[in-house]
């Protein structure tokens, strides 16, 4: 599956600098007043593995397909996005289909860099953005009540539907997001979801953007977005995306060292890409011949007909069994006919759940 997140935060937080920082070939527009962002900005980055890269030394093969993830940059939002304040509510649909959000809450001074409000204040900030969500949600609720009213004189099927619809309308006119709502584990709310991609019912990770000082020492603006994310259950990562951005034209071992003279141990990308496989509960498998090998990310739990068709559907619909090598034998044996003379490649049939790290052959027909 191709993950894609969201960046979201008010006007001049660092959201560009971040993206920049994730996405470091491709550079969004970065300036010192609101709204610099009007246009989306998108891009497609691999997922750093350090096991493909093992994988790839080892077998020598023409190259290495990691999997990616795709980040989405929008306008900033403002009080009143939701009704047609500034820039961000043209926005909010790209991110609609994104799989995470990530939340950034400005944590730095810079007279340089203007904010929307008079003072640095992550906790009004996070709510000013949350609320606006919030709306934003609200909306799109009503106007599937409106479409279910009408429609439930000729299906009155559609009942319970438009029972769940107004319960829900009524937890998000309480400024509470969809998240905390109690039917949120129904086959129902999934259905309706499905249906609204509601942006309050996606994982999201509030990203403390610091300046270079508080990476090592800490900050009270760090200590107070750490306090919310304690309180909502939300994770929490911090970064300097300046320096991270600044860093971004480096070699990797560079970036590496200078950021570890920083106190930091992973990149953004790194942090974040952990932190959201983490909260959709993805792994990755790999697969290989003579050309190629890569990388593929997966929800766990699903078995090898399911991820065998993310390669491709006939592989899904035709599976015969999977031959398994689990990443750390293969490591160990150095290749595939080492561990098939050592009994160690497994077969594996429909029911069997793919663990982080398979090595997977599929054998179909179709």
């Amino acid at each position: 599956m191709s993950l894609s997140i969201g960046i979201i935060g008010l006007p001049n937080v660092g959201k560009s600098s971040l993206f920049n920082a994730l996405c470091k070939e491709q550079q969004a527009q970065v300036a010192s007043y609101p709204f610099c962002t009007i246009q989306p900005n998108r891009a497609i980055v691999p997922i750093p593995d350090t096991r493909l890269d093992q994988l790839f030394a080892l077998l020598k093969v023409p190259r290495k397909v990691p999997a990616t993830i795709e980040f989405v940059d929008i306008a900033g939002l403002v009080k009143g996005a939701s009704h047609g304040e500034g820039l961000g509510n043209q926005f909010l649909a790209n991110i609609r289909d994104t799989h995470a959000i990530l939340h950034v809450v400005r944590c730095f001074e810079d007279p340089n860099v203007s904010h929307v409000a008079a003072e640095i204040n992550p906790r009004a900030d996070i709510e000013i953005v949350q609320l606006e969500l919030i709306l934003a949600d609200l909306q799109m609720v009503e106007r599937k009540i409106e479409r279910l009213s009408g429609a439930l004189k000729g299906d009155k099927k559609l009942l319970p539907t438009l029972e769940l619809t107004q319960a829900l309308r009524e937890h998000l006119a309480q400024g509470k997001p969809a998240s905390t709502f109690p039917q949120r584990e129904s086959e129902s709310f999934h259905t309706l979801n499905r249906e609204l991609r509601l942006l309050t019912a996606k994982p999201m990770i509030f990203v403390a953007n610091v300046d270079e000082e508080s990476l090592s020492q800490g900050s009270p603006y760090l200590d107070q977005v750490r306090q919310i994310g304690k309180e909502q259950g939300i994770e929490v990562i911090y970064i300097c995306a300046k320096l991270e951005q600044e860093l971004a034209g480096l070699s990797e071992e560079e970036r590496k060292e200078y950021l570890e003279l920083a106190g930091v141990e992973q990149s953004s990308l790194e942090q974040v890409i952990r932190k959201s496989h983490q909260l959709l509960g993805l792994i990755s498998f790999f697969t290989m011949n003579e050309e190629e090998v890569r990388q593929w990310t997966i929800p766990a739990g699903w078995t090898a007909p399911k991820a065998a068709g993310v390669i491709h559907s006939d592989f899904e619909r035709g599976f015969i069994r999977a031959e398994v090598i689990p990443y750390n034998v293969f490591i160990a044996h150095g290749s595939t006919a080492a561990v098939r003379a050592a009994g160690l490649m497994r077969i594996e049939g429909k029911e069997y759940v793919v663990q982080d790290g398979d090595i997977l052959y599929i054998r179909f027909s179709v």
